[in-house]
């Protein structure tokens, strides 16, 4: 029977390579009819085929679809070494220290700038970010701002541009901004964030629990260290761009360089 159907195949398949060079090329007549042609040969031996005319909505369909597609998220976690630039308030005392223990373990180097009492509006009116990317050259940055503006009024007029401005500095760099540990709800300052950084930018610390320091506002050093380590867990298929980041053995240990600033500098 597998036979029977493999000579009807063959069978079939010779029928229409006869027919289509029979009529690819000028066809005979039959009585008073001529064959049509299948207009094969055009097609075969045409020496260059015009590229179709696109219209300018199919042109967009197009370019939206290869953008589609380009948008890969997250991307694949980076394993090459890093040069990390940490920068924000008070918060990087808890943060920076198991930052730091994640870097030397994984082969990165950190670069960690304190600026006690500071904001957004401080950053962003200041060119320091410009000038360390410029110093340091990080291929990375994480951000922790916020903490000292949770209860400005308006705040989504008032700090708008210099959320974008400290954005703009960045640049193609890529970042995470984390947000701060609240104690209590805030005004907008992690709404504004978070509409304004690219998606997988803001890591949102409002709702976690923090064991808090005698200020009521600073989580603990261990609970710093658990603070972190949500950070990196959120990572692989949270942020834009995840990097390697192995749990170290190590609970904590010193950036690369350290740099801090007063409240009064400018």
């Amino acid at each position: 029977m597998k036979k029977h159907y493999i000579e009807l195949w063959l069978l079939l398949a010779s029928a229409f390579v006869i027919f289509a060079v029979a009529s690819a090329f000028d066809m005979p007549k039959i009585g008073n009819h001529t064959l049509k042609s299948s207009e094969i040969a055009s097609v075969l031996f045409a020496e260059r085929a015009e590229a179709p005319v696109l219209s300018d909505s199919m042109e967009l369909l197009i370019d939206k679809m290869q953008a589609h597609v380009e948008e890969i998220f997250p991307l694949p976690t980076d394993t090459t070494s890093q040069r990390i630039l940490f920068i924000g308030d008070s918060m990087l005392e808890g943060l920076s220290p198991r930052l730091a223990a994640y870097c030397e373990y994984n082969g990165h180097e950190l670069y960690s700038v304190i600026w006690y009492s500071s904001t957004s509006e401080i950053w962003g009116k200041s060119d320091k970010l410009a000038k360390y990317i410029e110093t340091f050259k990080p291929t990375y940055i994480i951000i922790s701002l916020g903490a000292n503006e949770l209860f400005v009024g308006d705040i989504e007029r008032k700090r708008r541009q210099y959320v974008e401005k400290i954005i703009d500095d960045i640049g193609d760099i890529p970042f995470i901004w984390i947000g701060p540990p609240n104690w209590k709800p805030d005004t907008g300052i992690n709404r504004l964030v978070s509409s304004l950084a690219p998606k997988g930018c803001f890591f949102l610390s409002d709702g976690m629990h923090f064991n808090r320091a005698k200020d009521g506002a600073h989580p603990t050093r261990s609970s710093a260290v658990d603070w972190l380590d949500s950070i990196v867990r959120w990572m692989p298929l949270n942020a834009r761009q995840p990097i390697r980041l192995e749990k170290p053995e190590k609970s904590t240990a010193k950036p690369k360089r350290v740099i801090v600033h007063q409240p009064s500098e400018k």
